[in-house]
């Protein structure tokens, strides 16, 4: 995604921004608006940032997926169907995470 196209990452959005979409789980995803619905039970472990700056994404399983670490998420937890899980996406790379180039901090981790 274009950084141009940031406003699809807006969490105020009128009906001219694209509806959410779906993707497959895999270890890594690529959303491309500020809400993404998963399929499939395959733990995501990177996530493909799709603008270079700080950003929000909300990330919804459809399964019992998982986030785990190993890629550029900090901290890894089971998932919930129904629930939505937000990361907050820091581009500044830090010595104290083991990740290059930026991470995604998950804001919350509650799975009830």
């Amino acid at each position: 995604m274009s950084d141009q196209l940031f406003q699809n990452l807006s969490t105020v959005q009128s009906g001219l921004q694209p509806t959410p979409i779906t993707v497959t789980a895999a270890a890594t995803i690529a959303p491309t608006n500020f809400l993404t619905v998963l399929t499939g039970n395959t733990a995501v472990s990177t996530i493909v940032p799709p603008v270079t700056g700080v950003h929000m994404l909300a990330i919804a399983p459809g399964t019992t997926t998982g986030f785990t670490t190993g890629g550029n998420i900090v901290h890894g937890t089971a998932t919930v169907a129904g629930m939505v899980y937000l990361f907050i996406f820091n581009p500044l790379t830090d010595s104290a995470f083991a990740t290059t180039g930026g991470h995604y901090l998950l804001v919350s981790s509650t799975t009830s």
